[in-house]
């Protein structure tokens, strides 16, 4: 009944992509408020 169905998901994020920009602005906002 092995019907070969692979799920794959990853996490990462290549350089540029929107989610790692979305990370870099919120890292560099959350710094200044930490300040």
């Amino acid at each position: 009944m092995n019907q070969n169905k692979y799920l794959f998901s990853s996490e990462s994020v290549t350089e540029g992509h929107p989610d790692k920009i979305c990370d870099q602005i919120s890292d560099a906002i959350l710094d200044e408020c930490l300040r």
